[in-house]
């Protein structure tokens, strides 16, 4: 299939309070230099000018649509809320206060028409020293290169991009706070084949505004969700891998634990602590 030939795009640009931002974030998209695409931003009930500047660029170009939310669904609802508007083949998550440069969908696209056996991909990944990108992953290797590798579950939804129909089959996003794309990419590697493509696709923003800077909050849940699904059935790695990663695990959390202690990091020490006693009792 031909580049020009390729299926529609749905960009799903959720947004709550980014005046600030969301101006970049939707010029990026129209940048673009794959065209056959829609953008669809769903505001959660944002208190500033948010709606106002997205409706601004709404009113000069067909391709984006904005929704508001009725009522403050929080993150992953939103991002659920959002692919139920979506009309195209693929999701493409680009946040409101994120970027995608101008080539970064047609790469998108191009590489995972490529490979119609994989159900999802993931981009910003670091140059892998065996091979080059795109590198297509089974199942079993998708989870053997985040736990016993570089790592690959720890990537946002900017880095993602998902086949609709693969979504809808998993059922979107769960909505556990924090660590809903962790737990994504977890689900979706059971069953399906995942394509890693390189850096320079797009840009993730930093700023004070954003939930992960309470990550130590939220440290146990992620290690939660590590737990569940290594010791599902479902795992697709055999347990003598499964038994090494659980000592690694708990070895590297002991050594976090006596450090945090000594330089009397209180919070990080409870952190520790916690996911300790979560892989002992998992």
């Amino acid at each position: 299939m031909t580049l020009s030939e390729s299926p529609l795009v749905s960009i799903l640009m959720t947004a709550y309070n980014r005046e600030k931002y969301i101006g970049a974030a939707i010029e990026s998209v129209l940048a673009s230099t794959y065209t056959q695409f829609e953008l669809i931003v769903v505001d959660d009930r944002s208190k500033d000018r948010t709606v106002e500047i997205a409706r601004g660029y709404e009113a000069k170009d067909s391709r984006l649509r904005v929704y508001i939310n009725e009522t403050n669904l929080g993150d992953y609802p939103n991002r659920n809320q959002a692919a139920s508007y979506a009309k195209g083949v693929y999701l493409k998550y680009v946040d409101a206060d994120d970027y995608i440069y101008p080539w970064g969908l047609e790469l998108l696209v191009r590489m995972m028409e490529q490979f119609p056996d994989c159900g999802w991909g993931l981009c910003s990944l670091a140059q892998n020293i065996k091979e080059p990108f795109p590198i297509r992953l089974t199942p079993v290797e998708a989870y053997q290169y985040h736990y016993l590798g570089p790592g690959l579950f720890h990537k946002a939804p900017l880095s993602s991009i998902i086949r609709t129909a693969v979504f809808n089959e998993v059922k979107g996003f769960s909505l556990q706070r924090m660590v809903g794309d962790m737990e994504m990419w977890h689900k979706l590697a059971l069953n399906y084949n995942v394509l890693l493509m390189p850096e320079g696709i797009v840009w993730y923003r930093e700023h004070d505004a954003q939930e992960m800077n309470s990550y130590f909050r939220f440290m146990k849940d992620y290690e939660n969700v590590s737990i569940r699904y290594l010791t599902s059935k479902a795992c697709p790695m055999p347990q003598e891998a499964v038994s090494r990663i659980f000592r690694a695990k708990k070895r590297s959390l002991l050594r976090q634990a006596i450090k945090s202690a000594v330089m009397l990091k209180g919070k990080q020490f409870r952190s520790n602590w916690k996911c300790l006693k979560a892989y002992y009792a998992g």
